[in-house]
This record gives structure tokens, sequence and C-alpha cells, in this order.
């Protein structure tokens, strides 16, 4: 199999985006462990301060991989969205949301590094497994509330 040429640029442009979410996740899963209250909240807590440490960690990598093909990496973080909705369900739900959103950047990412770098491809499929795990634990635990 010969690999097709790799789009630095366009790769780059993806990885900024991936940083720029991943760092708004750690914002965000950060503010709702913050945020929980009643009988369930040590279990809660602990799983969001993971997802938070999980973003930050996220965002570490594909600054390295970012800076490694000479890519600039970018301070901002994605815009984040304040529902006031702090309940269990509310928090849960949004946790959903983000890693449906996180999903779907790894899978923009796929078919530009596919075929051309191994090692950015594994990454990618790597990551895209998680974000789906991370979909059906919170769906998971979305069901007693359905």
């Amino acid at each position: 199999m010969e690999l097709k040429e790799l789009n630095k640029e366009k790769v780059c442009d993806i990885l900024n985006e991936i940083m720029e979410f991943e760092l708004a996740g750690v914002v965000r899963y950060t503010h709702s462990s913050l945020m929980v209250v009643g009988p369930h909240r040590i279990p809660i807590v602990q799983f969001l301060q993971e997802q938070a440490a999980e973003s930050l960690q996220h965002a570490q990598t594909a600054g390295e991989f970012l800076t490694g093909l000479d890519g600039h990496p970018s301070q901002k973080i994605a815009s984040i969205v304040e529902t006031n909705d702090h309940s269990i369900k509310g928090i849960l739900e949004e946790s959903l949301e983000h890693e449906v959103y996180a999903l779907g950047l790894y899978k923009k990412l796929l078919p530009i590094v596919e075929d051309s770098s191994i090692y950015l491809e594994e990454y990618t499929r790597n990551l895209i497994g998680q974000e789906e795990q991370h979909q059906l634990e919170l769906r998971k635990m979305l069901k007693d509330f359905s």
C-alpha cells in the first residue's frame, strides 16, 4: 500500500479545533463537577473530574502532534454554552452532547490522515474508540432518567 501525502495544513487546522474543544471540555467538566448535589454526588463528581483530566490529556496530545507537524497551537477554547441546568440529568445530557461533538471532530480528522500517516491514523482511531466508549457510558448513566 502506498501512503498518500499528508496535508499538514488541514491536519493542523483540525488538531487546533480538537485542542480548543478538549480544553473547553476541561472547563465544562470541572464546572459540572462543582455543581452536582444530592445523594449520588460523589461517584458523579469523580466521573466528571476524570473526564476533565482526560480532556486535558487529549488537548495536550493534540497539541504535541500539532507542534510536531510545525503547526502553532491556539490559545483559545471552544465556546461553552451555559444552560444553568445543574440537575444530574442535565449535566449528563450536556456531557453526552459534548462527547458526540468530540467524536465528530475525530471522525473529521480520520479521512485526512488515513493512508498518509499510520501514527496519526492509529491515534485518531484510538480517540474515536474512546469517545464512543464515553458515549456508551453516559447513555447507560442516563437510563435511570428515562
